[in-house]
């Protein structure tokens, strides 16, 4: 095993959920330390959450921007080799873009960033530094997800037809931004989340779910976004059917409205030769059911697995392995791809499976596209993206 990588964290400090699931799935398969923070907007709240994380009081810092100056100071083995960005949706772009253009790698949470304009100058910054940047959507990690998209991309289920992908929650069934909620609070705060709620929030992650696994190219969509909490500013609801290039159609569903869901992810593609469906709240099974033969359960674990979906996985088949390994995977996956970088060397492609830095862009055009959709009066909007030359 090499040396774990220098991992630095922007956000993520006391009180934060998301912050201590990704320092679980960076440090999972030794594959990192952390060894730098600036854990809160607060400076106050920084430091004493890089106190109570054992960081080393010169390298917790007060802002992000200290943080950025003081490890640049430091000789460069060792200064930080990357950054994870778990803030609020607003703060992604300015930290990113500085972390980047500094040579520094970058693992940022999703959505990417509020707006196309800053999506696409990320690619810009990206392609002249040379750094590895993933996007976190998690869901990808899982090895019978990895599976699904062999399959796809095989050809086991013939020609994509159908697509259908849901997010049920119903976390927001209430007011809760109004009841001292820190993670509703920002989710539904347009100046902090951004355009969208519920389709920023989750419905980014079905979107890039279905794009990940069938490798369709969407082309149309035709969305339409309530917010049924009253006096909500955000989208709380939204249902768009989709339209992909070649002819496959789709559905997506996003809610967080839907009392008594908790995390339910689910995927279903339809071909000519058969189907796939998949739920996130029983990830360990997907079930396969071909044109002329039984429906069949596939089960993580199994050497019939795809290589990928076995190099996703670290433990026998029957032990429960999910979300946290899943987030794990992406984490791995970026920093075989920063190794690689290092040592001047192909990565390994059964390793360095992450979404990157275009993906999260595409998911930003998704976010827009669809919130346009819903507000105007045409069927159909058009939804395809292309990174910019």
């Amino acid at each position: 095993m090499p040396r774990p990588l220098k991992l630095g964290m922007v956000g993520g400090g006391q009180g934060a959920f998301i912050g201590a699931v990704h320092r679980t799935a960076a440090r999972l398969d030794g594959q990192y330390e952390l060894v730098a923070g600036a854990l809160s907007s607060t400076p106050e709240k920084a430091l004493a959450s890089g106190r109570d994380l054992g960081l080393p009081d010169d390298r917790s810092y007060p802002t992000w921007e200290a943080m950025l100056e003081g490890e640049l100071a430091r000789p460069q083995g060792d200064r930080i080799d990357a950054v994870s960005i778990v803030t609020p949706n607003h703060m992604h772009y300015p930290v990113a873009r500085a972390f980047a253009a500094a040579g520094i790698h970058v693992i940022c949470d999703k959505p990417l960033v509020h707006t196309s304009e800053q999506a696409n100058d990320l690619l810009a910054v990206v392609r002249e530094s040379g750094v590895v940047f993933a996007v976190t959507y998690n869901y990808t990690g899982y090895p019978l997800i990895r599976h699904a998209r062999d399959m796809i991309a095989a050809g086991t289920l013939g020609e994509i037809r159908k697509v259908v992908v849901e997010y049920h929650q119903g976390w927001l069934a209430t007011n809760l931004e109004a009841q001292d909620s820190k993670q509703a609070d920002w989710r539904t705060d347009p100046a902090r989340s951004g355009m969208a709620g519920a389709v920023g929030d989750i419905g980014s992650h079905a979107e890039n779910l279905a794009a990940t696994v069938t490798g369709l190219e969407l082309e149309s969509i035709c969305a339409d976004l309530t917010t049924f909490v009253p006096g909500r500013r955000l989208d709380d609801d939204g249902s768009v059917l989709l339209r992909f290039a070649g002819g496959a159609r789709g559905v997506l569903m996003c809610s967080q409205v839907e009392v008594g869901e908790e995390n339910d992810l689910r995927l279903r593609v339809y071909g000519t030769q058969g189907g796939l469906s998949w739920s996130q709240e029983n990830p360990n099974r997907m079930e396969y059911t071909p044109l002329d033969g039984p429906r069949q359960v596939l089960t993580r674990g199994q050497g019939y697995l795809s290589p990928a979906a076995q190099a996703a996985t670290r433990i026998p088949s029957g032990h429960p392995e999910a979300f946290l390994e899943a987030f794990a995977n992406v984490y791995t996956g970026a920093a075989e791809a920063i190794r690689a970088r290092q040592e001047g060397r192909d990565p390994d492609p059964l390793i360095a499976l992450y979404p990157t830095l275009e993906d999260g862009a595409r998911g930003v055009h998704f976010i827009e596209k669809t919130v346009e959709s819903s507000q105007s009066d045409r069927k159909w909007t058009d939804a395809r993206w292309s990174a910019p030359q």
